[in-house]
């Protein structure tokens, strides 16, 4: 043997994995982060109709934050939330159905899911709340009118067909919502037959909307209008 009075020290360079390998990878870790957020913190909801003109756009993609319900926050007068349907509020609507790659991405959060028959309206009364609606308006909350300039132009604070007067108390757990198209939106006025007399149970409550995030020349915050905290 021959030492030759000072140790060698070798460098092992490590071989790296050819691209094709790694990807398969990647993705995989990129769907699981966007499943883990989908379930926990933010969802991509598709504006299915016009009942929420001109604040929302048929077409419009929302972002809805699910992270603050789990800390049992419940549904404030004025945002805009996103509901599973409470009791066959859209039957009878058609859907098209998705392909393949729309239910993969639809499932991990990517965008929104074609098969989810959910709901957007705007909060207007919550548990405790009367809310009543006389004429063409306004909409009062337990006696106060609201200033609502978000209802779509042209349209009254209320209806003046039969549903669209109404005086209700919102029970606890529920929250009563109406669409800003006001005269083209089949929100709580229009189920008060069904077995939550209209109201939407708030363990049905996805989320509230609080960003448009497409189309990018529609970016907006979706905040609480001032009429509701006065």
């Amino acid at each position: 043997m021959v030492l030759t009075g000072a140790r060698r020290t070798r460098t092992r360079t490590k071989k790296q994995r050819p691209l094709w390998k790694e990807l398969p990878i990647l993705i995989g870790v990129a769907l699981l982060l966007a499943l883990l957020i989908k379930t926990f913190l933010l969802q991509a909801f598709s504006i299915p109709s016009e009942s929420m003109q001109n604040t929302l756009q048929k077409g419009d993609r929302v972002l809805v934050d699910k992270l603050t319900p789990w800390f049992g926050s419940e549904p404030e007068r004025g945002e805009v939330i996103v509901f599973h349907d409470p009791s066959d509020w859209l039957e009878g609507v058609p859907t098209e159905p998705p392909n393949a790659f729309q239910k993969v991405l639809g499932f991990v959060g990517v965008m929104p899911s074609a098969e989810e028959k959910d709901l957007i309206k705007r909060v207007i009364g919550v548990a405790g709340d009367t809310v009543e609606c006389k004429g063409d308006g306004p909409v009062k909350v337990n006696g106060k009118p609201l200033d609502e300039p978000y209802v779509y132009p042209g349209n009254t604070a209320c209806s003046t067909d039969d549903a669209g007067q109404f005086k209700v108390t919102v029970p606890d757990g529920r929250v009563w919502v109406m669409g800003d198209h006001r005269q083209a939106s089949g929100d709580s006025r229009y189920h008060q037959d069904d077995p939550y007399r209209g109201m939407v149970p708030v363990d049905e409550v996805v989320g509230r909307a609080v960003v448009v995030a497409w189309p990018v020349t529609r970016w907006d915050t979706l905040p609480v209008p001032d009429t509701f905290g006065r």
